[in-house]
């Protein structure tokens, strides 16, 4: 057998060991993703959720809605570093959980806490700057999530929806400050979240630069 064919099928090999790798990554990705919402119902069937529990659920939410938007913008970072271009695959995915979560975060505060006092829910968001700050994040990922389909690629077009999907930068920026706002003490978490979106947010940069 000459190398050049030798190599060949090794790179076939490679390619549908990747293939099968990813085949089963999916799934579990997705069924990771849904833990934290499991364990939040669990905490409130047993009544594990403190002094406060509408306060837990909606706070919960919330914080892994800014989680898995930080991990969606990571896929590309982590694509560009290790070469590994299969991650990518992933990243619709997870951007989806994180629409997901703000979805839920949302639902919280406005069923929960608020009992769709609609008026009352107007004059929160008018009112209160993180409120504002949130349903802002929420309405820029509202069009990546209705084009999240391949139809809707396909339709949009690929430059289109690329650029189209470069809000996603400026709805982590918002979850970040929504964050800011929000707390009153103990700056010490989102913090972290804006310094991990800072390097995500600068590999691309440096990536881009001439």
């Amino acid at each position: 057998m000459h190398g050049r064919d030798f190599r060949g099928i090794t790179t076939a090999m490679t390619e549908t060991g990747s293939h099968f790798a990813m085949r089963a990554l999916k799934p579990a990705v997705f069924a990771a993703s849904l833990i934290p919402v499991t364990l939040l119902a669990i905490r409130a069937f047993t009544g594990d959720l403190g002094a406060n529990p509408i306060e837990a659920v909606t706070r919960d939410l919330g914080d892994w809605a800014l989680r898995f938007l930080l991990i969606a913008l990571a896929v590309t970072p982590v694509r560009l570093v290790t070469g590994w271009n299969q991650i990518a695959r992933l990243r619709r995915m997870l951007g989806l959980f994180a629409f997901f979560y703000v979805c839920l975060h949302m639902l919280a505060y406005v069923g929960l806490d608020q009992f769709f006092d609609w008026p009352a829910i107007w004059r929160d968001i008018v009112k209160r700057v993180y409120i504002t700050i949130g349903v802002a994040a929420l309405a820029t990922l509202v069009p990546l999530a209705v084009t999240s389909t391949d139809a809707m690629v396909r339709r949009v077009g690929g430059k289109r929806w690329r650029a189209l999907h470069r809000i996603v930068y400026a709805a982590g920026v918002l979850g970040v400050v929504h964050y800011f706002f929000m707390i009153k003490a103990g700056y010490v978490e989102p913090a972290i979240y804006a310094a991990v979106l800072a390097v995500l947010l600068g590999v691309r940069a440096v990536r881009r630069w001439p």
